[in-house]
């Protein structure tokens, strides 16, 4: 398939990618219903990429049947109205049986998750990829580089054998490593996604980046917004009035190594009225004594 059959794909990724998070019911299941408002309020609010089972919606904490309900409801919901890029990982068949589920319900891409395996070799990352991008040659593929390791000869490798790696999700934090990297890669080739969301859009942005990623849009679609609209009219100004106004929500989410980065997001959800603040072991929810801040933030973006 060429690259301009990606074309809606590419367009997609350079955009506010929204990571939904995945509410849980009092019974500790999936809440369907409260899942389906949180998307509409998204796409509601303007957003039009979605990708479920990210990071924020706590991936690695879903079982395999409670991914591919999320897929499924994120697909019935979105419909038309977005593209819907779905998180796969874990071994490779288990990512490939996730890609191929994907793409029957109609999903136009799919994000490769960091391979948490601990011994992950420069080759054997573009081996990984390499299985699940040639299992779904009609889906886009967007790696996730967490790794400051990986060189972007290996991911301009990747995409020589597979033409459908057309987008990254660049999470090293790294500015100066990333201007690097997506050179070496191939800056025009691909679609560079800031993969560390508002807090570092704007530094990525100035290097090549189009898009990032976003768990605060759940909470204020039209904060996260703004900002990707000053940055595409390169308005830096005005986009670090937006990274003052979300810096202490992504400081709290960033604290601990990240420690509470989903907890916050679902803190503010709550307090707003929207889900449940539960989350799932290896998360924790807040305190009582650090809710009140969290809520204070989400009532002063007057959603």
């Amino acid at each position: 398939m060429s690259s301009v059959a990606f074309e809606t794909q590419r367009a997609a990724l350079a955009d506010v990618v929204a990571i939904p998070v995945t509410p849980f019911a009092e019974d500790g299941s999936v809440a369907q219903d409260t899942y389906r408002a949180l998307l509409r309020r998204l796409l509601d609010g303007g957003i039009t990429t979605l990708t479920p089972n990210g990071n924020t919606g706590e991936f690695y904490a879903l079982a395999p049947e409670e991914r591919r309900l999320v897929t499924e409801l994120t697909m019935d919901e979105a419909g038309d109205r977005a593209a819907v890029l779905v998180g796969v990982g874990h071994d490779v068949p288990t990512a490939v049986a996730t890609a191929r589920h994907a793409r029957e319900l109609g999903a136009q891409m799919v994000m490769v998750h960091q391979p948490v395996h601990p011994y992950v070799s420069q080759a054997g990352w573009v081996d990984y990829h390499r299985a699940i991008a040639e299992a779904v040659p009609e889906l886009g593929v967007v790696p996730y580089v967490r790794n400051p390791q990986l060189t972007g000869a290996r991911l301009a490798e990747l995409a020589d054998a597979c033409p459908n790696v057309i987008g990254v999700k660049y999470a090293v934090p790294d500015a100066a490593r990333f201007a690097a990297f997506a050179r070496d890669a191939g800056l025009e080739r691909f679609v560079w996604v800031a993969g560390l969301a508002e807090p570092y859009a704007p530094s990525y942005f100035s290097a090549g980046a189009t898009g990032f990623t976003s768990g605060l849009v759940n909470v204020a679609p039209a904060v996260s917004l703004n900002m990707i609209e000053a940055l595409r009219s390169g308005d830096y100004p005005a986009a670090m009035k937006v990274w003052e106004q979300i810096r202490r929500f992504e400081e709290l989410r960033a604290e601990s190594g990240s420690a509470n980065n989903v907890t916050v997001v679902k803190e503010a959800l709550a307090s707003l009225g929207l889900c449940r603040r539960e989350v799932r072991p290896p998360s924790k929810p807040l305190p009582q004594s650090e809710r009140a801040e969290v809520a204070a933030i989400a009532a002063g973006w007057s959603i």
